[in-house]
């Protein structure tokens, strides 16, 4: 920073509390490169990033004033060259970068250089939030069991984290046990203005981050410019390089009025999600602005920046104001940090002042007055369906499943997967009841019943007022004498322990342990699929009657089978909601007009009857207070005793153990001393998968449960390893082994070159053989054929999984082709070389014809790629005809160019590192 070459006379100084702040002034800029005083705030964000790194080589002159001149176009193709505060990662993905960032230690060291040059250059947070499961609930000792569990599946990940965090500088660790990581930066690490001493000097700037999560972008809640990108990408981002980026369209989101009584913030957010993914804001940012922002709590702002993934944005950005600042002093933010946050905003227009009108791409508008109560299912977050309309959603989507044979259905149940053929051979009007031995009751399970409820995600859980709505729900349920269905699998698992402190607090914790949502960990739990199993009576009577049972979950992803694989309708909602649906124990109920159950006297009581008063929960959101913020982040680094018995041995290099099934060294670097690639055609490659539209990172992504006799259940079994210790895929995602074995292997995956088959499963095309798409991948390696995937719109929606592009490399793909792709999915797979190719000109898989049975060869790729060229795909059909097409190229910046030549971005920045 204080190399900028400051052509714009921009940098100064800033007194505040008696402290001077060195910093870059977007007005004195203005005086240079024209008025930017309405330019959206977070275009300011960016702005002065620019003018802080302006060096001539990555940012030059032109890219600041680009950004000036966006105003007159609300767009641009200006490529630019970002660089984030820091970085935050959650373990499942963490995990893999550190594994990444060892094994290019390890490189450096092989080939004669210093290892040491492998640091992180900004501060790194990794918090270890993603591996709690769900084994136990209902119990007073639920936490404590799950904990102790956790403990021991993942001790050899834990070791290596500990060793990562001392022999590593900027790398920081907070503990299993506290909270999600999201919301430990909205709590505690955020600052919306980020400082470092430079030179003696002290740099004031914007707080800004990527993360390995997609939901990083919960951050633009409290005014910090934020968002997911892969792993590999945030690996780069830690090691110097800057994230390149065009400069964003703009999208605003004008809010106006007030909840009305009895709506939640949940409620909001699931309206503006489904208003968004119909405007369509992929890549874009959006802004929130308008004078209802006045009376938006921060939490309730959090909440729907938390979903821009869901929207499809790259991030939903709320402006700074008095909300934030009383924010960051409730949660027991320095009061320097909040005078400096409060100075240094306004004078860089960064401040939300009342009437505000930002000049934007496009404007939505929406009156909070007129949302309803909603949920989003039955298996995608954008799908909102009122309240009095889920059983009448979960009726069609049963009516719409497609029939399934009994052989069929036979193999599913015997891979463990019988939901995936749920709904399949009766109809509502016709539906078997199962009878359920439930601690010595005799029960009736039914299409429709609810077998999870949780309260889990950092979405909502990080929001006092639905969370104490929840409370409160419980609390007059256990009055008018209602309880929790037996079926039902119900846990709470906060995103902090100060939701702890304060339901305690508000005397609502004993409400909620009655009905059975007793703690069962901090961390994300069943929205990441942590669901834990069933209890065995249940999967039974599902597996016996094939049923299509529902889960109740306040997260913020419903993807199909990734809460569990038996539950194949799959709700968001508001927290309040999961109790209500814990108490009347099925979807097909509507609750605004049919009763949640009887009390003992038979006595209907409805939801109405239990749903709290916006003024009582204002009473129970008062008792939040900044003591429980600083109590419980006093120490957040240390961790329990546990934790910190873990005994590592410091060291520069990490001591590969060759036996360890959990941490491997990958082998993305062994040739790394060798000269880069050159790049030429494909030719004759064979398709591996043929997808559908909305293909997810939790489909291509290997997640949830190991299946026994999957090529990962196999791989471990040889290695010693009981099915009953297999835990989770993203628990194993630091060994290479078991992730590309389970890379295209989820079970509810379609793959059209086979016949109505589900599951990770593909032909091997020259023997006609169907196997494991594993098994199908390893066969053309050894044959040398390169291979590709053809797929739909919107490939890789969902969390922003690395394995999904490292697993593709691994399984020998060399390009993928899609109608359209998501952000950083395929911003991945250009990471990780394999070439991003998009069908143009209103063509797709469907109009060509493809079945996968074809040769396709890719021509027109050399040295002298440029970002969004088009090539020639050839298309050899299985007769012998053939068909040529042009396709795009997405990668879109000079320096995915760069990347791609290199073999990958970490691959060029080790190679930068050791010319160094």
């Amino acid at each position: 920073m204080s190399t900028s070459l400051n052509s714009f006379k921009s940098q100064q100084t800033l007194e505040v509390a008696g402290k001077t702040y060195h910093y870059f002034d977007l007005q004195a800029a203005s005086a240079h490169i024209g008025d930017v005083s309405r330019l959206p705030k977070s275009l300011k964000v960016l702005l002065e990033n620019l003018l802080r790194f302006e060096d001539d080589v990555s940012v030059k002159a032109d890219d600041i004033k680009a950004i000036a001149a966006w105003l007159q176009t609300t767009s641009s193709t200006q490529e630019i060259q970002y660089r984030p505060a820091r970085v935050l990662m959650q373990d499942f993905t963490g995990v893999p970068a550190v594994v990444d960032l060892a094994a290019m230690r390890q490189a450096m060291q092989t080939a004669g250089g210093d290892a040491n040059k492998i640091n992180p250059l900004s501060p790194v947070d990794l918090v270890i939030d993603h591996s709690v499961m769900v084994d136990h609930f209902a119990s007073g000792n639920a936490f404590d069991l799950n904990v102790k569990l956790e403990m021991q599946r993942n001790e050899e990940r834990y070791q290596f984290l500990r060793w990562g965090q001392q022999g590593f500088d900027n790398f920081r660790v907070v503990p299993p046990g506290t909270g999600i990581c999201h919301q430990v930066n909205l709590e505690y690490l955020g600052q919306t203005v980020w400082t470092r001493d430079i030179d003696g000097k002290t740099y004031a700037f914007p707080d800004t981050l990527v993360g390995t999560d997609s939901h990083t972008t919960m951050i633009n809640g409290l005014g910090v410019l934020g968002w997911g990108v892969g792993g590999i990408e945030a690996e780069a981002a830690m090691l110097g390089q800057p994230v390149s980026m065009l400069i964003p369209e703009v999208v605003g989101f004008k809010l106006s009025g007030k909840l009305r009584e009895g709506i939640t913030a949940t409620d909001l957010v699931l309206t503006v999600t489904q208003m968004l993914r119909q405007k369509g804001v992929v890549g874009k940012f959006v802004e929130f602005f308008g004078d209802g922002l006045a009376d938006l709590p921060l939490a309730d702002r959090a909440t729907i920046a938390n979903m821009a993934p869901e929207y499809g944005a790259t991030c939903g950005f709320f402006p700074v104001d008095e909300v934030t600042l009383g924010y960051l002093r409730l949660s027991g933010r320095d009061e320097d940090r909040i005078a400096l946050v409060e100075a240094y905003c306004k004078q860089q227009g960064l401040w939300r002042h009342a009437g505000d009108e930002p000049v934007f791409t496009a404007v939505l508008e929406l009156d909070m007055g007129t949302v309803e109560a909603s949920l989003a299912g039955p298996k995608r977050p954008q799908d909102k369906v009122v309240l009095a309309q889920v059983p009448q959603a979960f009726k069609q989507f049963v009516d719409s499943s497609a029939p399934v044979s009994k052989k069929e259905l036979a193999r599913l149940i015997g891979e463990g997967g019988a939901g995936a053929a749920v709904g399949a051979e009766e109809s509502l009007e016709d539906e078997p009841s199962i009878a359920c031995n439930i601690d010595g009751q005799t029960h009736q399970l039914k299409h429709g019943a609810v077998v999870i409820a949780a309260i889990t995600s950092c979405t909502n859980t990080s929001n006092p007022s639905v969370m104490m709505a929840a409370g409160l729900v419980a609390k007059k349920a256990l009055e008018k004498g209602l309880q929790r269905k037996p079926w039902v699998k119900s846990s709470l698992a906060p995103g902090s322990k100060v939701v702890t402190d304060y339901l305690l607090q508000a005397g609502l914790t004993d409400a909620l342990n009655q009905l059975g949502f007793n703690l069962v960990g901090y961390g994300c739990t069943t929205c990441i699929g942590n669901s834990g199993p069933l209890p065995k009576e249940i999967e039974e009577a599902i597996n016996q009657g094939n049923l299509t049972v529902a889960s109740i979950l306040s997260g913020n992803r419903n993807f199909e089978g990734r809460v569990h694989p038996l539950v194949k309708t799959n709700w968001l909602a508001s927290p309040p909601l999961v109790v209500a649906y814990a108490l009347a124990g099925s979807v097909k109920i509507n609750l605004d007009t049919e009763p949640l159950g009887q009390n003992a006297q038979g006595e209907d009581i409805y939801l109405k009857d239990v749903w709290p008063s916006s003024a009582e929960i204002a009473d129970a959101v008062a008792q939040v207070d900044t003591a429980m913020f600083r109590k419980e982040y006093a120490a957040v680094f240390d961790g329990d005793a546990t934790w910190q018995a873990i005994a590592v041995k410091p060291s520069q290099t990490y001591d590969w153990n060759a036996d360890s099934t959990y941490i491997q060294h990958p082998p993305f670097f062994e040739h790394i001393g060798e000269p880069t690639r050159s790049i030429g055609n494909i030719e004759a490659a064979r398709v591996l998968a043929v997808l559908g539209d909305s293909v997810t990172t939790d489909h291509i992504s290997p997640a949830g449960n190991i299946k026994a006799d999957s090529p990962a259940g196999r791989y471990l079994q040889e290695k010693g390893v009981a099915p009953i210790d297999f835990n989770s895929y993203g628990s194993r995602r630091g060994n290479h082994e078991v992730m590309m074995r389970g890379t295209f292997a989820n079970i509810r995956i379609k793959n059209e070159m086979l016949d109505g088959v589900e599951g990770g499963f593909s032909v091997h095309v020259p023997s006609g053989q169907q196997e494991a798409i594993y098994d199908v991948a390893m066969r053309y390696q050894a044959e040398h054929t390169p291979l590709v995937i053809v797929a739909g719109k919107e490939y890789g929606t969902g969390s922003s999984r690395d394995w999904a592009a490292k697993g593709t490399l691994l399984l020998g793909v060399k390009a993928v082709i899609a109608e359209s792709f998501e952000r950083i999915h395929r911003s991945n797979l250009v990471g990780m070389g394999v070439l991003p190719l998009q069908f143009i000109n209103g063509e797709s898989r469907s109009s060509l014809g493809l079945t996968g049975r074809e040769q396709i060869s890719i021509r027109g790729l050399s040295d002298a790629i440029k970002p969004q060229q088009t090539l020639e795909l050839h298309i050899t059909r299985a007769d012998g005809s053939s068909v040529s097409t042009q396709v795009l190229c997405r990668i879109d910046t000079l320096n995915e160019v760069e990347y791609f030549k290199a073999g990958g971005i970490l691959h060029y920045v080790l190679r930068q590192l050791m010319a160094a």
